[in-house]
């Protein structure tokens, strides 16, 4: 027997105890140039939330944006539960794509980003008509990523549609929660210690910040160059 031969005779009598990090491991079939780019749309959840909230946090630290992101951590979380109480499995395809050993109702990538399409939605709808475009972007992008995880294997459609009916409607509550009962501690969280420390502030009443920052700015640059 070839060495190759005998490692692999045993390898195939010895259980895995290796696991790879599913965070960005999004398989589609080779040659499949649909496949891959449905398999980047896949990873927009992993994009929003490493370079999206973790950018927001270092530069703007608005507590909008930092309950925004709390309400996807809550939602995750909720998700988990609902998975782990439903218990129904992944489509018998996804055995290939060695990343089946989750459950698949509902899909969490389709609740993460229909939970983010209806929140900033409905945050960009409140505010000047210049942002309210800005309500239509996010909801191409979540269709896309239910399609994905359909065509991937990695969801049957049951699981993505039930995903993007959470999504949807617990971040319609998060943001009835946020902006009606939450908002009112806004400036006591702003004048308290860490607020202060962290330079978190609260701009959510001003109608339009953009026209605002710029104007500061301008006064500021002037100041500095009459001074």
């Amino acid at each position: 027997m070839s060495g190759a031969a005998e490692y692999q005779e045993m390898a195939a009598s010895v259980p895995p105890s290796l696991k790879a990090i599913t965070l960005t491991y999004v398989r589609y079939r080779r040659g499949d140039p649909l496949g891959l780019f449905l398999a980047w749309v896949s990873l927009v959840p992993v994009f929003i939330s490493l370079g999206g909230f973790v950018s927001h946090f270092l530069f703007r630290r608005e507590l909008q944006g930092l309950c925004f992101a709390a309400g996807l951590l809550v939602s995750q979380v909720l998700n988990e539960l609902i998975k782990d109480s439903v218990a129904q499995s992944r489509p018998a395809y996804c055995e290939l794509l060695e990343a089946c050993d989750s459950h698949g109702w509902p899909s969490s990538h389709s609740q993460y980003m229909f939970f983010f399409a209806t929140y900033l939605s409905l945050l960009s709808l409140r505010r000047s008509r210049a942002r309210q475009v800005i309500a239509a972007v996010p909801w191409p992008l979540a269709f896309l990523t239910m399609l994905s995880r359909v065509y991937l294997g990695y969801h049957t459609v049951a699981q993505v549609f039930a995903g993007a009916v959470v999504g949807l409607m617990f971040g319609a509550i998060w943001y009835w929660i946020v902006n009606t009962m939450l908002v009112n501690y806004f400036p006591m969280i702003e004048e308290s210690a860490i607020g202060r420390w962290l330079y978190i502030k609260d701009t959510s009443h001003i109608p339009d910040v953009l026209k605002f920052e710029y104007d500061n700015a301008r006064a500021a640059r002037k100041k500095v160059a009459t001074d």
